[in-house]
């Protein structure tokens, strides 16, 4: 963000392609942009494309449209998954003679617009590291007049796993709650704050690994209604097996497993509960309860208690 604020200094480009998969920051990097682009006339120079109303012609008629009243005529696409080949070739076709009063922004979040890197300013909306979620944590709580602990900002980047769109939410939420009491603890962090469903089952792999029954048991039973449980439980432990045998420092495996450094730090401490055996042997079982659910042998709650009983017992 802080290269696009300096970027935009420097004068607005023709085509920006934002990817990644932080809401927050796709939110943030438009309201620049638009701001840059100081659009006094929306209803004239400021148009919207998402799935449902997209169509290669229609942005084209909208790019080629001069603006009103304003010196530059702003258009986005969001949420675009339905592309086609001939779709491109007209937006390329467009890319390489571009209006220079009009201004692109693409929100790619399926990343189906890598066709327009070679003519656009790319903004990483990627999830942020540790480091620059705490200087944002402790300065958006500032704005309420609250301090937070360094362990409490910890609680927070790992029940949101990361995420500066649903970090926000709680972050107006707790403050909300504390009204005028200062100080935000990581008690209040876990009590109030609702948890990604990656980091419970990072809290759920913790569990096993210690042989905490009754935690573990609880957690999944948070957890079962979910979409796609099984799928992220498979993945954590792939990732675990794959740390737990290689002999890559953070980075690499970082880069390796498309996670962030911080990431791997934290599935450090839980591969010492394992050894390389029983992650051998839980990853073979998540591909029979796997095969199981699909196959109707077993419905999905009781494969999932089956597959956590069996976790405990290896």
């Amino acid at each position: 963000m802080k290269t696009l604020k300096q970027r935009l200094k420097s004068g607005l480009d023709n085509f920006y392609l934002l990817q990644g998969e932080d809401s927050y920051l796709y939110d943030r990097a438009l309201s620049m942009i638009k701001k840059a682009c100081n659009i006094s006339f929306p209803d004239f120079n400021y148009q919207v494309f998402d799935d449902e109303n997209f169509s290669a012609n229609a942005l084209r008629a909208s790019l080629e449209s001069m603006p009103f009243s304003d010196e530059k005529r702003l258009t986005v696409v969001k949420n675009v998954e339905k592309l086609s080949e001939n779709d491109k070739k007209i937006i390329t076709s467009y890319c390489e003679n571009p209006l220079s009063s009009s201004v692109l922004v693409v929100c790619d979040y399926a990343n189906k617009f890598d066709f327009l890197k070679p003519y656009s300013q790319f903004v990483d909306c990627k999830r942020f590291d540790y480091p620059l979620a705490k200087a944002i944590i402790v300065n958006d709580f500032a704005k309420y007049n609250k301090k937070i602990s360094e362990e409490a900002i910890t609680a927070l980047y790992d029940s949101c796993n990361g995420y500066l769109s649903k970090i926000s939410l709680e972050i107006q939420k707790i403050s909300a709650y504390l009204g005028d009491e200062e100080f935000v603890t990581k008690q209040v962090v876990d009590n109030l704050t609702s948890k990604d469903s990656e980091y419970m089952v990072f809290e759920l792999t913790e569990s096993l690994g210690a042989k905490k029954t009754s935690r573990a048991i609880e957690l999944l039973n948070l957890m079962l209604k979910q979409q796609g449980l099984l799928a992220l439980i498979t993945n954590h432990f792939r990732r675990l097996f794959f740390i737990s045998i290689s002999d890559q420092d953070n980075k690499t495996l970082a880069n390796l497993l498309g996670v962030k450094e911080y990431a791997v730090t934290k599935m450090r401490t839980q591969v010492k509960n394992f050894s390389k055996v029983q992650l051998k042997k839980i990853y073979s079982l998540l591909e029979e309860v796997d095969y199981m659910i699909k196959s109707g042998a077993m419905l999905q709650d009781t494969a999932l208690n089956y597959l956590v009983f069996s976790i405990l017992n290896i």
